[in-house]
């Protein structure tokens, strides 16, 4: 699973600094097409360089494992790299990094993703790799023991061996949320993972890897006729699949506060998890959380960071948003939690931490936001997001992902004017919504007191 966990939980996740264009001054060239099977595919040529970036996103992930399988959606991520019949595990390794590419996978919330970027002489080989593995797969008790073991390390590795492990993200959802999709940990118990089987396994596959679940991006020195046409010669002949029907994972806001306290025996400073339920897709209430975010918590400028670590100096680093400690709040088909998470001063009563940070919502649901700080937050915003779809690779996750989740890969080219829509009012009007006391759940996590030393 790349691209949470440890650095989140540090305070390390970096911003790119790049030069954005002017709002609606650049556009990345979509063209979609969608294969008799089901399969869509989305290209975007870009010759700046003989290579190319592909994503093969399919529509599960968390929400969607079976009950009494915690974390079986990421388990299967891993399944993916075992090898086929026809391809023995290593292969498709063998054939990226061997033209000097780079391979990857994960499983989020709504989706999971495998993603790639190599020199574009490797399109056909990588294309008939990523439609065998979408056929069929090395189902053994071998491969599966394997596997188990390796999430059953990152476990230990990301959560039971680090301090404050992911509280931030699994417990505060598991205290915010009802539905067993929406609070479930999508890493998993190690009872939950070991009791899966290869009939598991195979199901699994059989439900949700079909073409019809799935969305092809690339981008790179291609063409879409190009493209097209090799995907369907590697594609074509996979047959549809019958796609189980999604769960309700709806949820409405809370009405009244909830709070949960907890110890940590590798911990040496307390540490504070908030979440606020935001029940709805992506519209334009959203945008407007997805900016608050960035003006509460985005970097050193921030209000919560200004006035609860420097000012205040009640906390000694906070971070969030919407859709945290996720990568991106473009990624996203469901509820998910506006929230923060930092590390606050021993000696510092918690109540004081999340009151002030309350007092800084509530200057924003009364006042608003000056014009000229949203205007930086503005420019931030679209500096960041241009530079995190700079490389081939990232520019393929995303439209990908636009497709899989949104049904439009071209909603990757509003994202920056849907950012400069957003006003001052808007951001008065989403934090008095969402942003309320009783719409709010609190994670405490203290040092553990020492044990006494034995005579």
């Amino acid at each position: 699973m790349r691209g949470l966990i440890a650095a989140a939980a540090l305070g390390l996740l970096p911003a790119l600094a790049a030069a954005a264009p002017a709002a609606g001054g650049f556009k990345i060239p979509i063209a979609v097409k969608k294969l008799p099977n089901g399969l869509t595919v989305v290209v975007s040529e870009d010759h700046s360089a003989p290579t190319f970036g592909i994503s093969t996103a399919f529509g599960v992930g968390f929400r969607l494992e079976p009950k009494g399988r915690t974390g079986f959606a990421h388990l299967f991520e891993h399944m993916m790299f075992e090898g086929t019949p026809v391809a023995p595990k290593g292969t498709l390794t063998r054939v990226i990094e061997g033209g000097g590419g780079v391979l990857n996978g994960s499983t989020r919330n709504d989706y999971t993703n495998y993603i790639a970027s190599a020199p574009v002489s490797a399109l056909d080989a990588i294309l008939w790799l990523e439609a065998d593995r979408m056929k069929a797969l090395d189902f053994s008790d071998k491969n599966l023991k394997n596997q188990q073991e390796v999430v059953k390390e990152e476990i230990r590795v990301n959560v039971k061996n680090r301090p404050y492990g992911l509280f931030f993200w699994t417990d505060l959802v598991g205290k915010a949320y009802d539905k067993w999709e929406n609070n479930h940990d999508g890493y998993g118990s190690f009872d939950d993972l070991d009791a899966a089987n290869i009939k598991d396994v195979e199901g699994f596959f059989q439900s949700y890897y079909g073409p019809n679940n799935a969305v092809i991006g690339i981008v790179g020195d291609v063409t879409p006729d190009e493209v097209f046409a090799k995907v369907e010669k590697y594609f074509g002949a996979l047959p549809a699949r019958q796609v189980p029907a999604r769960a309700d994972v709806t949820e409405g806001m809370n009405s009244a506060e909830r709070t949960l306290g907890q110890s940590d025996a590798l911990a040496r400073v307390p540490a504070v998890a908030v979440g606020y339920k935001v029940p709805m897709k992506i519209g334009k209430d959203y945008v407007a959380l997805v900016v608050l975010g960035d003006v509460l918590l985005n970097g050193d400028a921030s209000r919560l960071y200004q006035t609860l670590v420097k000012g205040k100096e009640l906390m000694l680093q906070v971070q969030g948003g919407l859709n945290f400690p996720f990568e991106s709040p473009w990624r996203n088909a469901g509820p998910t939690l506006f929230s923060y998470f930092g590390l606050y001063k021993p000696g510092t009563d918690v109540k004081a931490v999340v009151d002030a940070a309350q007092a800084e919502v509530a200057k924003i649901q009364s006042a608003g936001v000056p014009a000229v700080e949203l205007a930086r937050v503005k420019n931030k915003m679209r500096a960041d997001y241009y530079s995190g779809i700079e490389l081939p690779i990232n520019r393929a996750d995303t439209i990908a992902l636009a497709q899989l989740l949104l049904g439009d890969a071209n909603a990757v080219n509003t994202i920056p004017a849907d950012i400069e829509t957003v006003t001052s009012a808007d951001l008065q009007r989403v934090a008095a919504k969402y942003l309320t006391a009783g719409n709010r759940t609190v994670v405490d996590r203290k040092p553990a007191a020492p044990e006494a030393k034995k005579e």
